[in-house]
C-alpha cells in the first residue's frame, strides 16, 4: 500500500481529540486503504492490536450486523479493558440505526472513532443531529498529480502530466500502466458501482436514462456556467432524445444533480459577486471528481483542454482545504476565489498565455480586484516572467507539485 501522508497527517492532527472523524469521498478513492494505513500508524505508535476494532461493512463478514443493537453488542464485547479503543468503521450506512450505535460508543466507552462514507447522506442522517458539533469531515479525493507521481514512481514532466490528464487518479488503475482498455474497464466498473449503489438506490432514481444523460451533459460541460433550466431545455431539444419524451422538469434535473453531488461525482462551484459581496443563485459551474472518469464517459479526445485544466486546478484547491467559488466583478469573471481560515487567493487558469490579447484578458479580472490578497495565473507555459504588477504566474506542473498553499 502506498502511503498518502497528507491525509495521514490530517488524521494524526485529530488523533485522540474528542471528535468523531468522518472520512468522505467518492467510492474507490482509497478511504478503506487510508484506514488501514492509519491503523499501521497506530501500531507504530505502540497501540496494542486488541485496542483497534475495525469493521468494513462492504465485507460479507459482517452481514449479520443489520441493526444498531447487534452493532452495539458486537463492538461492546470487544472494547479493551485497558487503554483507549480505536473504532474504525467503513461504510456503516446499511446498518439500520447505525448512528445510535456510534453515539452510544462515544457516550459509553473511552474511544476514538473513525468512519468512512461514500455518500453525503451519511452526514445528513441522524448522525449529524446526535453528534452535532462533535465530528469533523475529512474529504478524500482521487490521487493528486503529486500523489500520482509517487504511486507510479515517476518524475514530474510534461509526459507524466499528459498521462495524468488522460487516466486520472483513481488508485486502482496504478498497476495497469498506460493500458487504455484495462484502465477503461476499471473506470467503467467504478462508475457503474457508484451510480447503482450511491445514486440510483440511495435516491430512488426512477429515470435512469435521464440520469445518464445529465451525467454526460455535466461531464461534457465542466467549467461552463449552467443552470437547471438550461440543462432541462437542452435535454428537451436534444435530437438524440426521442421526440415523444417530454421536457424534464428543472426540479427533477436539480434533484438528480444533487444526488450526483452527494455521491461526490460532481462538485458545484457557486458564483460570488465580489462587489456585492454575496453568493449568486444561478450560473454556477460543475467539475467532475476525476478527469479519467470523464475520458471514459466521453472518449479520449484532445479538446477542451482549458476546461480540463480548470477542473484539475479546482480539485487541487479542494484537496488543499479551500472553499472554492467562481468570482464575478462587473462583467468580468475570476476563475476561482479560494478561501480558507489562513489564506485567500484569486486564481485564473489558462492553458497558454502565448499572445498579448490572451494575457490582457487573463490579467483584467485580477487587476480589477482592489484588495491585497494573493492573485495568480496558472498556465502550462514555462516563462522567465514570474509576475505582472504583483500578479504571479505559475506553471501548472510546478504549482501542482508545490507542498501546501
Amino acid at each position: 500500500m502506498k502511503n498518502r501522508m497528507n491525509y495521514i497527517n490530517t488524521l494524526l492532527e485529530f488523533l485522540d481529540k474528542d471528535v468523531i472523524k468522518v472520512i468522505i469521498g467518492v467510492r474507490r478513492c482509497g478511504k478503506s486503504t487510508l484506514l488501514k494505513l492509519f491503523i499501521n500508524e497506530l501500531y507504530n505508535r505502540m497501540v496494542p492490536k486488541e485496542n483497534i476494532i475495525h469493521l468494513n461493512f462492504e465485507s460479507m463478514k459482517y452481514r449479520e450486523i443489520t441493526n444498531c443493537d447487534v452493532f452495539y453488542d458486537y463492538v461492546s464485547v470487544r472494547i479493551p479493558k485497558n487503554g483507549k479503543a480505536y473504532i474504525m468503521i467503513d461504510e456503516p450506512q446499511n446498518v439500520i440505526g447505525w448512528e445510535k450505535a456510534i453515539n452510544s460508543f462515544k457516550v459509553d466507552f473511552n474511544c476514538d472513532i473513525y468512519i468512512t462514507g461514500s455518500n453525503a447522506k451519511l452526514l445528513s442522517s441522524e448522525l449529524s443531529t446526535l453528534i452535532s458539533g462533535r465530528y469533523v469531515e475529512i474529504n478524500l479525493y482521487p490521487l493528486s498529480y503529486k500523489e500520482y507521481l509517487d504511486f507510479h514512481s515517476k518524475k514530474k514532466n510534461v509526459e507524466t502530466f499528459q498521462d495524468y490528464l488522460k487516466f486520472g487518479g483513481f488508485p486502482s488503475i496504478v498497476e495497469l500502466g498506460n493500458n487504455v482498455d484495462r484502465v477503461n474497464d476499471i473506470l467503467d466498473g467504478i462508475y457503474n458501482t457508484v451510480i447503482i449503489k450511491d445514486v440510483i438506490s440511495k435516491n430512488k432514481i426512477k429515470d435512469e436514462d435521464l440520469l445518464q444523460k445529465i451525467i454526460t451533459f455535466l461531464a461534457d460541460n465542466i467549467g461552463n456556467t449552467t443552470s437547471f433550466n438550461s440543462i432541462a431545455n437542452y435535454l428537451h431539444n436534444d435530437k438524440r432524445i426521442e421526440n415523444t419524451r417530454k421536457s424534464p422538469a428543472s426540479s427533477t434535473v436539480e434533484n438528480y444533480i444533487k444526488s450526483l453531488e452527494k455521491a461526490y461525482i460532481f462538485y458545484e462551484a457557486k458564483r460570488y459577486d465580489l462587489k456585492g459581496k454575496n453568493l449568486l443563485k444561478t450560473l454556477g459551474k460543475y467539475y467532475i471528481v476525476d478527469i479519467g472518469l470523464r475520458n471514459m464517459l466521453l472518449g479520449y479526445r484532445d479538446i477542451d483542454r482549458g476546461h480540463i485544466l480548470e477542473n484539475i486546478v479546482f480539485l487541487e484547491l479542494k484537496r488543499r482545504g479551500y472553499n472554492v467559488f467562481i468570482g464575478k466583478i462587473d462583467d468580468k469573471e475570476v476563475d476561482f476565489i479560494a478561501e480558507k481560515a489562513s489564506h485567500k487567493m484569486y486564481v485564473q487558469v489558462c492553458e497558454t498565455l502565448g499572445n498579448n490579447d490572451t494575457l490582457k484578458r487573463e490579467l483584467a479580472p485580477l487587476m480589477a480586484i482592489k484588495d491585497n490578497h494573493e492573485k495568480i495565473i496558472i498556465t502550462n507555459d514555462k516563462s522567465f516572467v514570474e509576475s505582472y504588477d504583483g500578479i504571479m504566474v505559475r506553471n501548472t506542473i510546478d504549482w501542482l507539485c508545490k507542498i501546501g498553499g
